[in-house]
């Protein structure tokens, strides 16, 4: 009995670990770079380059990444060290505040930053403002209900996703598999691992019991729309 416990605690254990790790594989302040990616993958001309892998494009990445994640991550770190908020995790909703606020005006100040930059494409100045009116949007719920912030981002990249596939009618593109041949993907196949890693993301918030199903279903529809509603305003 005793040694069946101990297997159930470590199965719990692992499926933890596994679900904090897919938490910070997919954690909603990459989902803006993970974007950038995915658009140079589906159709890199959109930004000047033919491939991914050229310096402009990886220099573009790294901007997005500092700007997205970095530095808002050092922030909400900074807001530990002075004791605003209790962890990095943010269970209480009171604790999301600050870091909102101030991931928020990076967001902004990196919209208006693309708005009128000939190198970056309307697309995907778009998907960023969908991620940003999600960020707020999910600001604005906080105070009733503590929804999934971490939904809300793949809502946001399951949104960009569909708008690919709908409004630029992008159904295939190739790219360089690890041996250097060139592999053609279809739209439908991303759309589908998408949706599966959705279901990953919400299926680990609850089982580190950061959210309830409602905090999570709310989450995907929050960043879903929002990126439909950017739409009305670039286009």
């Amino acid at each position: 009995m005793e040694a069946e416990s101990t297997n159930v605690y470590q199965s719990s254990l692992i499926l933890r670990l596994l679900a904090k790790g897919i938490s910070y594989l997919l954690h909603p302040l990459l989902i803006v770079t993970y974007m950038l990616m995915l658009l140079m993958l589906v159709n890199p001309y959109l930004f000047g380059v033919n491939s991914i892998g050229e310096q402009l494009s990886q220099l573009l990445i790294l901007r997005i990444f500092l700007s997205t994640f970095l530095i808002p991550m050092v922030a909400m770190v900074m807001l530990r060290f002075l004791g605003l908020v209790e962890s990095l995790e943010m269970r209480d909703k009171q604790e999301r505040i600050a870091p909102y606020v101030v991931t928020g005006i990076f967001y902004l100040w990196m919209v208006m930053n693309f708005v009128n930059n000939p190198q970056v494409p309307t697309a995907y100045t778009s998907f960023v403002l969908g991620a940003t009116i999600a960020l707020f949007l999910a600001f604005f719920i906080n105070i009733f209900s503590k929804i999934s912030a971490h939904t809300v981002g793949m809502g946001s990249l399951l949104g960009m996703v569909v708008i690919t596939m709908l409004l630029f009618s992008y159904d295939t593109f190739t790219i360089y598999g690890f041996f250097g041949e060139l592999l053609q993907l279809n739209m439908i196949t991303v759309l589908l691992a998408c949706i599966f890693l959705c279901g990953l993301v919400g299926t680990a918030r609850m089982i580190v019991q950061g959210h309830d199903p409602r905090d999570v279903y709310g989450g995907f529809l929050v960043g879903f729309t929002a990126q439909f509603i950017a739409l009305r305003f670039l286009f």
